[in-house]
């Protein structure tokens, strides 16, 4: 039924159980199995250069040890993986990503904002899910 899974991972705790519900979906439809983590743009009231280039090189180690973490779940469980890391608004990088790479499923972790609302269902999670190009699994 799936052939090409898209992984939303930000290495929270949904993000985590979104890889976990992947690898299981890639391993039953023998799919191929992608993940993407996405860079928010540097923050608005830096006071130098040097702040903004550490935050960034901060976000990016962190980025990258998530895609390796990811990496080294999905061999444990005999599948390969594609990590992508993409700087760009969360929503609108996945939506472009998965739209363009032509993914069967995105596969999103639950998770609840402060806003009594989103407490049931993210923002986030709630964008992707309206905005999605293909079939969406939300795993709380």
């Amino acid at each position: 039924m799936f052939k090409k899974i898209l992984v939303a991972n930000d290495g929270s705790e949904g993000g985590k159980k979104a890889l976990a519900a992947g690898i299981a979906t890639a391993q039953r439809f023998g799919a191929e199995l992608h993940s993407i983590t996405v860079i928010e743009r540097p923050s608005h009231f830096a006071e130098t250069v040097g702040e903004v280039m550490e935050e960034h090189e901060e976000s990016e180690k962190y980025f990258q040890r998530i895609c390796s973490e990811s990496t080294a779940q999905a061999q444990a469980a005999g599948i390969g993986l594609k990590c992508d890391v993409r700087p760009g608004h969360e929503v609108e990088t996945i939506i472009r990503f998965a739209r363009d790479n032509h993914f069967d499923l995105l596969v999103v972790g639950f998770m609840g904002h402060s806003r009594i609302f989103e407490r049931f269902w993210g923002g986030t999670s709630q964008n992707l899910t309206r905005h999605a190009p293909c079939s969406v699994l939300l795993v709380k």
